[in-house]
């Protein structure tokens, strides 16, 4: 099991890292919020274990954010906080599991397996639509009637930006950083992706879907909606 741990705390931190390294996890540490967003949004881990009170991004925020990326990972709150209006909290930021400290180091292993556990045991399909289009984001395939469109990494990221915020649009800067992080580069390369995504999903079809806002970004305009 692949493990990110998000905690600011050392002491704990080196605790829980001897305890799972001896059981043979692999784990991966971030010391602040933001650091663990990045990390979570560009590795594959079977497991969030995450604090709530962490330096330049908190941990409530983190877990939003995730879900908002469409980032599914289990996300387990490990906190001091324990008020009924705390745990709420937790929850109403889409963690899965919520865990107070001090904490039994057996039962938070245990809690982890049972989050991997429901996750890889899960049947939905996880599916952002848009008038006569789908993506399903386990299998990065779009369908468009009746048509199949596998996804390469950079078209599936765009067309999820874009999903989930349409018919709103959504800027060039967010999409490039989705793509790249600080990384960005020539803005070409944007437009190379932006148009080869077009003649996949629109080209074939009557009604084009993807439109360029000028100086702006891009959005998903709905057939009817023009």
């Amino acid at each position: 099991m692949k493990l990110l741990l998000v905690e600011d705390h050392k002491d704990i931190a080196g605790v829980i890292f001897d305890y799972f390294e001896i059981k043979g996890y692999v784990l991966d540490y971030a010391n602040n919020g933001l650091q663990g967003y990045e990390l979570a949004k560009s590795e594959n881990y079977d497991a969030i274990i995450l604090d709530i009170m962490l330096p330049k991004m908190d941990g409530l925020l983190v877990s939003k954010s995730l879900r908002e990326a469409g980032i599914d990972t289990p996300i387990l709150m490990l906190t001091a906080r324990d008020s009924k209006e705390d745990i709420l909290a937790g929850f109403a930021h889409y963690t899965d599991d919520y865990l107070v400290k001090p904490f039994d180091l057996d039962i938070l292993d245990s809690r982890l397996q049972a989050l991997v556990r429901r996750r890889k045991g899960g049947v939905a399909v996880r599916l952002l639509t848009f008038d006569r289009m789908s993506l399903d984001m386990n299998t990065r395939i779009l369908q468009r009637e009746g048509h199949r469109y596998p996804l390469n990494p950079s078209q599936y990221t765009i067309l999820k930006c874009l999903m989930q915020k349409a018919p709103d649009v959504v800027s060039k800067d967010e999409i490039c950083d989705a793509l790249w992080g600080d990384d960005e580069p020539d803005s070409k390369v944007l437009r190379s992706h932006i148009y080869q995504l077009r003649s996949l999903i629109d080209r074939p079809f009557e009604h084009a879907y993807l439109r360029t806002v000028s100086k702006v970004g891009y959005r998903l305009v709905a057939e009817g909606d023009e």
